[in-house]
């Protein structure tokens, strides 16, 4: 089964507080789109251990938003990278524009 962003973690922690839920995706719909365009900048670059950062960054958005095994293949890319080697980048890509797309749509 395909994992899909959703807002689960968000509306349980945000506990029927719409302002705290309103502001949480609101900053998820502002920081996502620089960090991903920063992440594949710095992948553009070959500048790895920078990617790593952002990747870094990013996995936990994708736990906030329900995406386990996209954390998990994040966790592995991030890892990856720091030793200089971007096999996990198409994988993550694809992760990142469902991700943008779902944001969208919020």
């Amino acid at each position: 089964m395909k994992e899909t962003p959703n807002l689960e973690y968000v509306d349980n922690l945000a506990d029927g507080d719409v302002g705290f839920r309103l502001k949480f995706i609101g900053i998820l719909k502002e920081e996502f789109p620089m960090e991903k365009k920063e992440y594949e900048s710095s992948i553009d670059d070959s500048l790895f251990r920078e990617a790593s950062e952002h990747v870094h960054k990013i996995k936990h958005k994708l736990n906030v938003l329900g995406l386990h095994e996209a954390y998990t293949l994040a966790v592995q890319h991030e890892n990856e990278l720091l030793n200089g080697n971007y096999s996990f980048k198409q994988e993550f890509l694809l992760i990142l524009q469902e991700v943008e797309r779902y944001l969208k749509t919020i």
